[in-house]
């Protein structure tokens, strides 16, 4: 039941400024760590990505949804995401700020620095 009730929360602000995942935030931590309502919560703000628990933070999937929506999502992203050429890529062409976040070694990569110098 709590499950369906957050799910409606965070769809229904569609359209909405969001607060940077308002309604993801102040959820309960079971809800946090639930996969669907953070893919649809960072479909709708990428910087929800933030109130996700840790282990969806480093899930590859969330992140490049988080990151396609708001490339500066990429600073809450966990483990070794922030050297995933992929999902680096999709950040900077987002919003290429966002290769502040990214790792030393893609910093450093013509490609990557291209991209960003684009957006």
């Amino acid at each position: 039941e709590n499950w369906e009730i957050m799910l409606l929360a965070v769809a229904s602000l569609t359209g909405t400024h969001d607060c940077h995942g308002a309604a993801l935030r102040f959820s309960a931590d079971s809800l946090k760590a639930d996969k669907a309502i953070v893919m649809e919560a960072v479909g709708q703000n990428g910087l929800a990505l933030e109130f996700a628990a840790d282990l969806l933070k480093s899930d590859k999937e969330v992140v490049m949804k988080a990151v396609r929506q708001e490339g500066s999502a990429l600073q809450h992203a966990t483990g070794s995401l922030n050297a995933d050429k992929t999902i680096v890529m999709e950040s900077v062409g987002q919003n290429g700020l966002a290769l502040e976040f990214a790792a030393d070694s893609l910093k450093a990569d013509k490609d990557m620095v291209m991209k960003a110098v684009r957006k």
